[in-house]
């Protein structure tokens, strides 16, 4: 068992549920980004989806999507993340899950990216735009690597790629909760119960749902029924529109704070 594995079983036995906040790694800088990583602990998050910028993030959208300009313009490169990462590690053990797109880590070497995951302290892989059918040398790379690469379900998955993505992914399931990119919904699809009951009668493994989620009631209606909430676009936000360090930091763990309880009060 690596991080994630741990966590979410540490969280089963006391009956509660995984908050899982994304922070875009470089945005505004990748100092920043290791401030918001201690202080999104600290406010209660249970493991840390780190994005890595790329030009054209096709599932994210347009809040996301201004996040990752703004860490290309800051000069972010994957091993500038993986540097940060290493930094973290020396004094926190929160799971890290790594979010980024296919060319991204074909262009650095499917290897040495794992391998380099591996050794920084990423404990996990997600990568929108690579189906699992497609991903077979990669897949067992990253359990050679103790890397969890988890795989995204949505509302029009058929029970064939449920029950592929079911045995394929690890660490957790990945279900995005809407059709469509990433964003502030006011508003969560009814769909959701019932799917996640439905991916819940193939697998015992853990399923997070995410896209959409931006506040503490809709966290705690997801936790309801789902293993582990994604919150990304909510936060990301705060962190566009904040003036100064201090500003940023307090709106970020407010937030986290709040949807933690939320979460707990469920």
């Amino acid at each position: 068992m690596n991080r994630i594995d741990e966590r979410f079983k540490k969280l089963e036995s006391k009956d509660e549920k995984a908050l899982i906040t994304y922070i875009m790694a470089g945005d505004p800088s990748l100092k920043v980004t290791e401030d918001l990583i201690y202080a999104v602990e600290e406010a209660g998050a249970d493991i840390i989806e780190l994005g890595i910028p790329f030009s054209d993030p096709l599932a994210d959208g347009p809040v996301i999507q201004r996040a990752s300009e703004r860490a290309l313009a800051s000069g972010t490169t994957v091993e500038k993340v993986f540097d940060m990462v290493q930094q973290v590690r020396k004094d926190s053990q929160l799971p890290i899950v790594i979010m980024t797109y296919y060319n991204i880590i074909f262009k650095y070497g499917e290897l040495r990216f794992l391998q380099d995951a591996e050794k920084c302290g990423v404990d996990g892989l997600i990568i929108p735009d690579l189906p699992p059918d497609e991903g077979e040398y990669i897949t067992q790379a990253a359990q050679k690597h103790n890397i969890d690469l988890t795989f995204l379900l949505s509302p029009t998955s058929s029970d064939k790629r449920i029950s592929l993505i079911s045995k394929k992914s690890r660490g957790f399931i990945y279900y995005v909760s809407l059709t469509g990119v990433t964003g502030i919904r006011t508003k969560l699809s009814e769909s959701i119960a019932p799917m996640i009951n439905k991916i819940k009668t193939v697998t015992n493994k853990p399923v997070a749902v995410g896209f959409g989620i931006s506040n503490t009631e809709q966290a705690g209606q997801v936790s309801t029924y789902a293993d582990g909430v994604v919150i990304g676009s909510a936060i990301v936000k705060l962190i566009e529109e904040s003036s100064s360090a201090g500003e940023r930091i307090t709106a970020v763990k407010k937030l986290v704070n709040d949807l933690k309880m939320g979460i707990c009060r469920q």
